[in-house]
């Protein structure tokens, strides 16, 4: 290799690395808004953390917050809008571990790879479900042995709702179910909103729903929370007893945790920002208080980490798939 040609690679190289670092400086471009896809609609825990967040997020960078909706499927909608954005920094997905975790044992095709398509940046916080019926549509609920009774006396009488096929309102009813020995039938809707309408209005039964939502119902008296799926009670409500305690299920425990991603392929540079942004809003006292509060736990964990646990549920949840047998059609 001569000496001009070592010069020339040197400064292509230069160049390139040059160009790299101009791109990630020239993240966010001021003219564009950071678009927040949420695989699930408005009102439920997704959203409810989009919005807590959005003000800070904006300080932060600068430039507008859009909360993205995009439900149905199960979140797979949202993932494969995310997934298939321009990896430019510009659109994140705040994600369920359902749905990077157990759709891919549910559904026999999937959008995207949960894995390959996306960078975790980080973990946000983790919401257990509540065991949930309509105080006016089924006041004879008064406790979990009432609605095991119920079941017990009326096999595949007693049915459930979920926010999808999949979805931890799903398997939360499914593990219930095989837990206790109860032959319940399913009944997925588009989101929580949707299985909520069908709860006041009697045509479901029961609804393990999502803490956050549910609590703000509870506390107006629209409904009864029969237990809580996590293993632990939550501090917002601590009167509410476990499934374990509720229910005489020992050890029953069914939480789900929710992230921050990007598309894959986005520039490190701008991955490592984005990570520092959410990360270090997600640790602030007052937004720690506010999640407290909707009955989530904060669980902030990095990239890796969030990785890792994905890596782990994914191995998880399709044991579980196939034990209770939560197949899309």
């Amino acid at each position: 290799m001569t000496h001009g040609f070592q010069k020339l690679l040197l400064g292509a190289l230069a160049l390139m690395v040059g160009w790299a670092s101009a791109g990630a400086q020239e993240f966010p471009v001021a003219a564009r808004p950071l678009m927040l896809i949420s695989g699930f609609p408005a009102g439920t825990a997704p959203d409810i953390y989009a919005r807590i967040i959005q003000a800070r997020v904006q300080q932060e960078l600068g430039v507008p917050m859009v909360i993205d909706l995009r439900s149905g499927a199960s979140g797979n909608i949202g993932m494969e809008a995310a997934a298939r954005a321009a990896p430019d920094g510009h659109t994140v997905l705040i994600a369920t571990s359902a749905m990077l975790s157990i759709n891919p044992a549910v559904f026999a095709r999937m959008p995207v790879d949960t894995q390959a398509d996306f960078i975790p940046l980080l973990t946000l916080f983790e919401a257990p479900n509540f065991l949930t019926v309509s105080t006016e549509k089924r006041p004879q609920f008064t406790d979990c042995q009432a609605v095991i009774s119920a079941a017990r006396a009326a096999p595949g009488q007693l049915n459930y709702a979920s926010t999808g096929i999949g979805a931890s309102t799903h398997l939360a009813g499914a593990q219930f179910a095989a837990a206790v020995g109860l032959d319940l039938t399913h009944v997925p809707y588009r989101g929580g909103p949707f299985a909520m309408t069908a709860l006041y209005q009697g045509d479901v039964d029961i609804f393990f729903y999502q803490t956050g939502p549910v609590i703000e119902f509870y506390r107006q008296g629209r409904v009864r929370l029969l237990g809580v799926t996590s293993a632990t009670r939550v501090p917002a409500v601590p009167e509410i007893p476990t499934i374990a305690e509720a229910c005489n299920l020992p050890g029953f425990d069914s939480t789900t945790w929710y992230s921050i991603l990007v598309p894959a392929r986005t520039p490190a540079p701008i991955a490592r920002r984005l990570s520092d942004v959410f990360t270090r809003i997600a640790r602030e006292r007052d937004i720690e208080e506010r999640v407290i509060a909707m009955g989530f736990t904060p669980a902030v964990a990095d990239g890796d980490a969030t990785r890792a646990r994905l890596s782990r549920d994914i191995l998880t949840w399709r044991a579980v798939v196939e034990r209770v047998g939560a197949r899309a059609e």
